[in-house]
Parts: C-alpha cells; structure tokens; sequence
C-alpha cells in the first residue's frame, strides 16, 4: 500500500492563454494534516479540482492512494468546495443519504452514521427541514457532514471555517482533529494561517499557479530562521518602525511583532527598546506561518510563471 495519499507530478492547467497552475508537484502523505495555502488566485481551488476531476489537467499526473486517479479512487475521497453544493429545497437528511449513495455508500451504513454527525454538529432538530431553512452556519456545517458521510480515507476542505461563528469553528477544528487521529488524511486549504498552524503537519505555498515553499510546517519555519520579536511594553513605541533593524511591525494590541531586516540584531533591538521602554517581554521567536506567508508572496517579483 502506497505511503501517500495524493501525489500531484508535474500539473499544468491553463484557461484561454491564462496559466493557473504550473508544473506543480506535490506529496501527501497518509494520515497527514495538508495545508495548501496562496493568495486569492494562486491556483488552490484549480488544483483541488483537477484532484477531483471536475478539470482535466492539460499536463501532468495525479496518483490518489497510490493508484492512477479514476473514478474508484476519487470515491475514497469526501470534498467540500469553497462554493457550497446542496440542493437548496430538498430536505436536510434526505438529500445526505442521497449524496452518500452517489459516492458508493449503503443507504443502511450512511443512515446509521447520519444521526451521529447530525449530533456532532447541533443539526438534530433540522433533518427534516429543508436546506433553504437553515442559517448560512448551519449549511457550512451540513456541507461537511455531506463531505464525511460515506467514510472517506481522504477530505479535501476547501476554506472549511468560512462563514462559521467562533463557537462553530472551534467544533469543526476538533471534529477535524477527532478525523486526523482517527488515521484520515486532511487536506486544507485556507487563508486562516492560525488554524492552519494549529491542525497541519505540512503545508505548500503557490502564487500565480507556482509552488513557493513545502514541507513539514516545522522544517518551513526553521529555514526562515527566528526573525521575528514579540515585544510588550509601555510607553510609545512609534520609533520601531524606524529603527535599522526593523523590516516591520504588526501591532497585536498587547503586543507586537517585530520582523527583523535581513541583518538585523535583536541585541540592538533590545538595547534601543529597553533605554526608551519599559519592557514586559522580549521574546525572538520562530516566524508564524502568516509573516513567512506575507513575506514570500509580496516580496516575490516578476510576471506570472509562463
């Protein structure tokens, strides 16, 4: 049995003379938390769907579990596109055991698994109402259980978070946590870098269809070494914005961060801080993914790959 769950060699899609994807290659092991990350455009949601077969890739690969990817192996996996799929005037449970027989699934199987997840998501009282019926939340949270109801071994969640209240995104990060222990492999995409830090082993960042980086998260953050100074102080802090040593500064409210230049020293960092601050903290941490992500997409220059 193959070690990785979904293997991208070489991918290429273009759309009237427009490359959204590049040559792209990529690993995903089993059992693994994936993030794929990039801005607005970079190629993410392209990508995910020529996994699922919803585009043809003009060059290029795709193996799921180790095998050619057909329609078989495609039924392994669950996907939740960014753009949401129920049918809006078909009853909540009904239209779930629907889309799970339509991925291979026995109706008895799905039915005896569909109460459980309409439990795990506060959905009980809603299966027999239609989908138009329930509140933009709810349906993100139908959309997943229609993802996960016929026992996929791969998701593929495509901005999962998005539209839930912070109550309901903290339930879909342990239910997703709950399915990575559970030995499912999980592949993210989400401009939510906390979370993404939070739940991935590995990400990869494109940008104009082009990978930037991959790799285990903790591998990613130790080659952008430990730039980053998280400061608490009081008193004006105005001047770090221009101080040599100091590429930027996000004010975190109690604290700040402080990037680092290229050549910057952190020893003169403190020393200027401490003689006109009184300082709380002065800590040189690891980047966050968010500043490794700002930094490699706005500091990359040239037109897009061609």
């Amino acid at each position: 049995m193959s070690e990785l769950a979904i293997r991208l060699s070489g991918v290429s899609k273009a759309f009237d003379g427009h490359r959204a994807v590049h040559e792209l290659s990529l690993s995903v092991a089993r059992g693994s938390v994936f993030g794929l990350l990039g801005p607005n455009g970079a190629g993410k949601t392209t990508t995910l769907r020529m996994v699922m077969d919803i585009l043809a890739p003009d060059a290029g690969s795709i193996e799921i579990l180790g095998r050619p990817a057909d329609r078989t192996s495609r039924d392994r996996i669950g996907y939740m596109p960014e753009e949401r799929g129920l049918y809006p005037r078909m009853a909540l449970g009904e239209q779930l055991l629907f889309l799970a027989e339509l991925k291979g699934a026995r109706r008895s199987d799905s039915d005896a698994r569909l109460s459980a997840w309409l439990e795990r998501m506060g959905l009980s009282a809603w299966r027999a109402r239609k989908v138009n019926e329930l509140s933009k939340g709810m349906q993100q949270k139908a959309q997943f259980v229609a993802t996960v109801l016929h026992d996929p071994d791969v998701l593929i969640l495509d901005e999962p978070l998005s539209g839930l209240d912070p109550v309901a995104a903290d339930l879909m990060r342990d239910v997703l946590l709950e399915l990575s222990r559970q030995g499912k492999t999980l592949i993210l995409s989400s401009h939510q870098m906390e979370t993404v830090e939070r739940l991935c082993d590995s990400i990869a960042l494109i940008d104009r269809g082009v990978k930037l980086l991959d790799g285990a998260v903790a591998d990613v953050k130790r080659r952008h070494g430990r730039n980053t100074v998280v400061l608490a102080f009081e008193g004006d802090g105005g001047f770090l914005r221009s101080l040599p040593d100091v590429e930027r500064v996000r004010d975190s409210g109690r604290y700040v961060e402080i990037q680092l230049a290229a050549q910057g020293d952190p020893q003169r960092l403190l020393h200027e801080a401490a003689g006109r601050l009184r300082l709380s903290r002065f800590e040189l941490v690891e980047p966050s993914l968010h500043d490794i992500f700002v930094a490699r997409v706005t500091g990359r220059a040239g037109p897009q790959a061609p």
